[in-house]
């Protein structure tokens, strides 16, 4: 089924089946969202462990690691 036949059949829908297709997307985005958020900690992790990220409170300092 491509995308647009989709949408012609969610536009198809009641609006109490659309509301349900709704909360089920928030849901399902909210979930892949943490897991996104999950998967960057484990890498973060992992580079802390390997000492590969660098900490400062001086600006200039952050600004220079930002380019880098």
């Amino acid at each position: 089924m491509s995308f647009s036949d989709l949408v012609e059949t969610i536009k198809s829908l009641s609006i109490e089946e659309k509301q349900e297709i709704q909360l089920l997307l928030s849901q399902y985005l909210r979930e892949e969202r943490r897991e996104e958020i999950y998967e960057n900690l484990k890498i973060s992790q992992a580079e802390e462990q390997n000492g590969k990220l660098q900490f400062s409170n001086n600006i200039n300092e952050l600004k220079q690691l930002i380019e880098d």
